[in-house]
């Protein structure tokens, strides 16, 4: 009878756990593919799937992190008030006629950060070049640096750059540094974040990780963005973490990673500080320095020069998570004649996807470009699952052969850029902190054609009819792993 009985209570708590775990997943409302792999990992593997749903089935901020953005957000919206105030009364007419109106009115009426004229921007796509200019403008800060990235890693060429962050505190400018707990978790257990400390600069460990944490915090969540801001003045941000693409991930034979940045000269540059500030505070609990002092416009908004329009797009889960995934189905559905998007992990969500068939099939030029190696399998054979169906709509599949294409942008009809840290991936547009430019400039749009141009001369384009004769081993792996794919 006993037993009888342990095993009836056993049972029922079985099946209790299991009904309240398929309700969690239904209630949440999420993309029903995310949910149904969730239904049927919870059912398939019951104690497995418990453990990785509540490790990574849900997006928990912490009640801290919660607490603390309840806390921020007034003085958020006030100083975001103060800077439309301040840009609006020097250009009353700074609302820009630009050739895509349904991105810009999307961005402008979604985001608290309203669109900003008036900056200056250079692309950087070289390597060396890109590390030269990082450190010419580290050592000509004089007031404030601030620098949040998902990885740093000072060997080669980068070991300078971290010498250029010390000197420059020793001189008096007061230096920010924000990294990523697991992005840069050789950096944070190094010498080098001894010596940092020890030049008076405070490195703050961005959703850092833990067995207690766990309990209480999605442990995956990672601060994907990449950025720099100098004076307040000059930002740089785009797909480049602090890496010597000769040393780094040599072992994984995928070749050097091949990024892009811009320099921004303008209102936007202060605007990633601020960006960079909040993460601060979300993590420390401190209140932001520019929330609490006024703002002036840079002299070169007044030249009347052309200069370019942008909207700064930040996004995570402690956002308004909905705007990017909209700016990205609005860039897509606007494009009229051509769509560009270069992405080194490819896994959309189904109406991304649809999107992207759908731009193809009304005769718009689509041309995705991925790389042919990847660092992450799953990611690599997940990708290609989704090949064929939109090789079939008329989507150009482009493989780059020149390393790892680690560069993040959508440009459509050669004018608008969507530019900076996101991936065409669910993590990316869903879940991790990234930032987003969104530049509406002939000029830039030229630039950024050149730069996509000159990758698709270094890629092999997919051709539908072999693509279709691959082995059915490879077919198999591709179409498992795209079913894990609202997981990844």
């Amino acid at each position: 009878m006993d037993g009888s009985l342990s095993s009836f209570v056993v049972g029922a708590t079985y099946l209790a756990s299991i009904i309240l775990f398929a309700l969690m997943v239904i209630m949440k409302r999420r993309p029903v593919g995310v949910s149904l792999a969730w239904l049927v990992l919870l059912f398939a593997l019951p104690f497995a799937g418990f453990i990785c749903y509540l490790l990574f089935g849900s997006r928990r901020l912490g009640s801290k992190r919660l607490k603390r953005i309840a806390k921020l957000y007034p003085d958020y919206e006030q100083w975001s008030e103060h800077l439309s105030r301040v840009i609006y009364d020097s250009e009353p007419e700074s609302h820009p006629v630009v050739s895509h109106s349904g991105i810009y009115r999307l961005a402008e009426h979604t985001m608290a950060i309203p669109a900003l004229p008036g900056n200056k921007l250079e692309l950087y796509h070289q390597s060396d070049d890109i590390i030269a200019g990082l450190l010419a403008d580290i050592e000509g800060a004089r007031k404030s640096l601030v620098l949040e990235f998902y990885i740093w890693e000072p060997v080669g060429r980068i070991r300078e750059l971290a010498m250029a962050v010390i000197a420059a505190a020793k001189r008096g400018v007061h230096c920010l540094i924000i990294l990523d707990a697991v992005g840069s978790r050789s950096f944070l257990k190094s010498p080098w974040r001894k010596r940092f400390n020890e030049a008076g600069i405070r490195v703050t460990e961005s959703m850092p990780v833990g067995l207690l944490r766990m309990l209480v915090e999605r442990i995956d969540i990672r601060n994907h963005r990449k950025v720099m801001v100098v004076d307040d003045a000059v930002a740089w941000t785009g797909s480049f973490n602090l890496v010597d693409p000769e040393f780094f991930r040599q072992g994984a034979q995928i070749g050097q990673w091949v990024d892009a940045m811009v320099r921004i000269e303008g209102v936007a540059a202060h605007v990633l500080g601020v960006v960079v500030q909040w993460d601060q505070a979300l993590e420390t609990g401190e209140g932001l320095p520019s929330f609490n002092r006024t703002y002036e416009l840079p002299v070169s908004l007044h030249t009347k020069d052309k200069m370019a329009d942008v909207h700064v797009l930040p996004s995570g889960p402690g956002l308004d998570r909905e705007v990017l995934h909209q700016v990205l189905l609005a860039a897509i559905y606007e494009s009229q004649e051509e769509l560009l998007m270069s992405t080194p992990y490819f896994i959309p969500d189904e109406s991304l996807l649809t999107a992207l068939k759908s731009a193809a099939m009304r005769g718009v030029c689509v041309k995705l470009l991925v790389p042919e190696k990847n660092d992450s399998r799953m990611v690599h054979h997940a990708s290609r699952a989704y090949y064929e169906e939109l090789l079939a709509c008329g989507v150009e599949i482009h493989q780059f052969r020149g390393g790892l294409l680690h560069t993040k942008c959508a440009l459509v009809d050669r004018v608008t850029a969507l530019f900076g840290t996101v991936n065409l991936d669910m993590r990316s547009v869903w879940l991790n902190f990234e930032l987003t430019l969104v530049v509406y400039d002939e000029v830039f749009g030229q630039t950024i054609a050149a730069l996509m141009d000159s990758y698709l001369a270094k890629a092999e384009p997919v051709v539908g009819h072999q693509w279709k004769k691959r082995p059915f081993h490879r077919k198999l792996l591709e179409n498992t792993m795209q079913l894990l794919s609202p997981l990844l």
